[in-house]
């Protein structure tokens, strides 16, 4: 008969390599993992911070707003999809996600039971590209930017993500913005040197929301406003 301790130990559902290391899907008890390059990125056990991204990003923009568009990187377990896909407000919705496997792991895998109905809503898009490339080649202009890539701006996954949190970063990040559309960043921890790039760069109300969580320091969002 299996043990309460193995009923709480991790089984590799799958595991690939990509163009940017490794990635792992993991079930654990009832709660899936994601797993980049040996660092724990995300799981389904909670997913208040994720959903919070969204919500702060929607209730800082104007109410009188018709349809804001948003972008979401990238698409992890699918926590700030659905939430997105739950408010009949956002007008487009789309979704930066560069690894193939997790893009598949929710079209055809165990993640689908979470995102399956928010990837069927015709609002809904994926471009399976990197975030950061996107933000610098793109022409298209959001009215939120709500990015959950790393485990913050000073603890990235890969070494090419830091270049997102830095000043060259955070204006491509305001140039893709509308005129006062709200950037917000998830982070495992706040960071101070960051908030201080987004008011460098001319964002304005840059304000930290926290999250408790069960040990540790709080989650937090990062929100600041583009100028009009």
């Amino acid at each position: 008969m299996p043990s309460a301790t193995d009923a709480h130990r991790p089984v590799v559902l799958d595991r690939r390599e990509g163009p940017f290391g490794e990635v792992v899907l993991r079930e654990r008890g009832s709660d899936f993992e994601i797993i980049a390059n040996g660092c724990f990125l995300m799981d389904t056990s909670d997913g208040r911070s994720e959903r919070l991204l969204i919500d702060a990003a929607l209730a800082a923009l104007p109410a009188d707003r018709p349809e804001p568009s948003v972008l979401i990187g990238g698409l992890g377990v699918g926590f700030s999809l659905v939430r997105a896909a739950e408010e009949p407000r956002w007008g487009r919705i789309a979704v930066v996600e560069r690894e193939q496997a997790i893009v598949d792991w929710h079209l055809d895998g165990p993640l689908g039971r979470i995102s399956g109905a928010a990837l069927a809503d015709p609002r809904t898009e994926v471009l399976r590209t990197d975030l950061v490339d996107h933000l610098r080649t793109t022409t298209e202009r959001y009215d939120a930017l709500c990015l959950d890539i790393d485990n913050g701006p000073d603890w990235t996954v890969t070494e090419g993500n830091g270049s997102l949190y830095s000043a060259a970063g955070v204006e491509a990040c305001r140039t893709r913005l509308t005129p006062g559309g709200v950037l917000a960043v998830w982070s495992a921890q706040p960071s101070a040197e960051f908030e201080s790039t987004l008011r460098n760069a001319g964002f304005r109300a840059v304000t930290t929301e926290e999250v408790a969580v069960a040990r540790g320091v709080p989650d937090v969002v990062h929100l600041a406003l583009r100028g009009e």
